[in-house]
C-alpha cells in the first residue's frame, strides 16, 4: 500500500505582484480619441520553478497591448506569482504547479489588471476567465513539436 502525502495537497504560503508595467504612450491626446473598446491582443504564460523542502513558485505573466485603431492606447505588463507548500505525487506536480495554483492566483491576477487600467484613467476591462489545462496542454504540445523539430535537424 503506498504512502499518502501527509498534510493538505496544496497550502499557497504567499502570493504577490513580482511586475506590474503600464505605459500609455500616446497619452494624454490618445484619451480623446477612444470612441469604442480598444482592440485587445492578450498573452498569458505561466511558469514554476522549485524552492526547496517542498516549495515552488508558480508564475502567472499576462502582457496585454490595447489600440486604438493602428496607435497603441496602452502595454500592460504584470508578473503575478504564487509561494506555495504543494505535497503530491511525483506524476501529479507539474500540473499543480501549471494548471492548479494559476488558477487559483487568476482572479487576484486578474483583478491588479482590471485596477491598474481603470487607476491609470482607461476604460475598465475584465479578462476572461482562462482555461490553465487547455494552456498547459498547448504549451506541452509545442514543446513535443520543437523537440521533433530539433531531432529531425540533428
Amino acid at each position: 500500500m503506498e504512502e499518502q502525502p501527509k498534510g493538505p495537497a496544496v497550502a499557497i504560503q504567499g502570493q504577490f505582484i513580482k511586475d506590474l508595467s503600464l505605459e500609455i504612450p500616446h497619452a494624454p491626446e490618445i484619451f480623446s480619441e477612444i470612441k469604442s473598446s480598444p482592440k485587445m491582443d492578450i498573452h498569458i504564460d505561466v511558469k514554476s520553478e522549485p524552492k526547496g523542502n517542498g516549495m515552488y513558485t508558480s508564475q502567472l505573466d499576462i502582457s496585454m497591448t490595447g489600440k486604438v485603431e493602428e496607435k497603441t492606447l496602452f502595454v500592460l505588463e504584470l508578473s503575478y506569482m504564487a509561494y506555495a507548500e504543494v505535497n503530491v505525487p511525483a506524476e501529479h506536480l507539474e500540473p499543480v504547479l501549471m494548471i492548479e495554483l494559476p488558477r487559483l492566483i487568476f482572479p487576484f491576477a486578474r483583478n491588479v489588471v482590471t485596477q491598474c487600467l481603470t487607476e491609470g484613467g482607461l476604460p475598465p476591462f475584465m479578462l476572461n476567465p482562462i482555461d490553465f489545462g487547455a494552456l498547459y496542454m498547448a504549451k506541452k504540445q509545442a514543446e513535443q513539436n520543437n523537440s521533433t523539430t530539433e531531432n529531425k535537424v540533428n
